[in-house]
């Protein structure tokens, strides 16, 4: 199979693999036992807490452990607003994850106010007009880079522009290991990050919480990561993300040169070959990820989307048309929709989306096998 959905998951690195294997047999202790099957567990996690901190230029009392970006998003929203009472609203932008859209829109139910910041045609947040909200007391949340287009949006200066009394957090799960992901360069109050978009398992993540801030558990059942987040860890995943982090660190400039190459390979090939698709999104290094590119139809109204990648998966080549949260809904892309695409290009758009392992051989075939499926639909 010809795989272009890396920002669904990516393969996990053997390195990953090997690094996790001693604790899933011989050293299985509960990180919270005091025998010594368990203070290695403990001290292993630690160290890891330790090493990711480092990464993202943070102290390790303000790393806690979750199960991924799904549970750190979650739990950031809910605990600001109801266990650690920070703000009394919320305000995110229009293009965010389901992660955040879905429990901000439970809040709001629960009659918590909540605002939608709005983008422009390629996804950005235009940041003179965030005077035009209503931002006290507000815990404001905007992903750094969009996983649908790429998009990097300016953390920094939406930080310098928001009120002392507003909270800012940031997904960047994303972002992390595609360009620098450095929390005091931000100026941010939180961040969630995820193990499965830098090759390394599923089911873990973390959330940086600013040192100094009263964060209390969302999630209760015991004293774990430091009485914030209830539940035994996992050494096995921890010290799996600990080794994806670092080889993606070190790797960082070299993946991303690769990528960006990749990407400016795939742009060139499928103008030429099929001029009249539009590309979503930025395409400079600077306000796009290297990782993705995200295209759609606006002159071929017969092309249904569904359809397009059941026939790009008939041919082996994995592509996607957004989440693969809401992978199969039949919605148009809240993501393309909100930077004004139609409803029929929201809903047939196509995302590449690239790794270290992917090659150009792999994407000339998916060019080609695209404009065959294209014309088919034409015929």
């Amino acid at each position: 199979m010809i795989y272009l959905d890396n920002s669904a998951t990516t393969q996990i690195d053997k390195e990953v693999v090997e690094s996790m294997l001693p604790w899933l047999y011989e050293e299985y202790g509960n990180p919270s036992s005091i025998y010594s099957l368990g203070r290695k567990a403990r001290v292993s996690i630690e160290n890891a807490r330790t090493e990711i901190a480092h990464a993202l230029h943070a102290h390790p009392a303000e790393i806690i452990f979750t199960s991924g970006g799904t549970e750190s998003n979650n739990t950031v929203l809910k605990s600001c607003i109801h266990e650690s009472q920070l703000v009394k609203a919320l305000a995110i932008s229009s293009i965010e994850h389901h992660a955040i859209i879905h429990p901000a829109e439970s809040l709001s139910k629960q009659g918590i106010p909540v605002q939608y910041i709005h983008v422009n045609q390629d996804g950005l947040i235009p940041t003179d007009e965030l005077k035009n909200y209503q931002l006290d007391n507000t815990l404001i949340s905007i992903m750094h880079a969009n996983n649908e287009t790429g998009c990097i949006q300016p953390i920094k200066a939406i930080k310098d522009l928001l009120p002392s009394s507003a909270l800012l957090h940031s997904d960047a799960v994303q972002s992390l290991g595609k360009i620098p992901v450095f929390v005091d360069e931000l100026g941010i109050d939180f961040l969630t990050i995820s193990a499965h978009k830098i090759h390394g398992p599923k089911g873990i993540g973390a959330l940086f919480i600013k040192k100094g801030i009263d964060f209390k558990a969302h999630q209760q059942g015991g004293g774990q990561e430091r009485n914030r987040r209830a539940g035994t860890e996992s050494p096995a995943l921890i010290v799996g993300f600990q080794t994806a982090v670092r080889i993606a660190i070190n790797q960082l400039e070299k993946n991303a040169e690769h990528m960006y190459s990749l990407k400016q390979f795939l742009i060139n090939n499928i103008i030429s070959l099929i001029p009249d698709i539009h590309i979503n999104g930025p395409m400079d290094s600077k306000t796009s990820l290297p990782s993705i590119v995200n295209i759609s139809f606006p002159n071929r109204p017969n092309i249904d989307g569904e359809s397009l990648l059941q026939m790009m998966d008939i041919q082996d080549i994995a592509v996607s048309n957004g989440s693969a949260c809401v992978s199969g809904s039949q919605q148009p892309s809240h993501v393309l929709s909100a930077m004004g695409r139609s409803q029929k290009e929201a809903k047939a758009a196509i995302r590449f989306s690239f790794s270290k392992y992917t090659t150009e051989t792999e994407i000339l075939k998916a060019i080609h096998t695209l404009k065959d499926i294209l014309d088919s639909f034409e015929s």
